[in-house]
């Protein structure tokens, strides 16, 4: 096999998101070490913009 296009079928099992344990969503990445949803391990407060807010 080689390094191309094909290859690529076989990076499915590589977990990158887990649990965050700050705000419990699958959004901790765990080689930036950091939560894509609330900011843990980025910011002490929590990670919070006018657009996401519901109306």
């Amino acid at each position: 096999m080689g390094k191309g296009t094909p290859a690529f079928g076989k990076h499915n099992n590589k977990l990158v998101h887990v649990v965050c344990r700050r705000c419990g969503k699958r959004s901790y990445h765990q080689r930036k070490k950091r939560c894509a949803s609330c900011g843990f391990g980025r910011t002490a407060s929590r990670r919070v913009y006018a657009w996401n807010k519901r109306t």
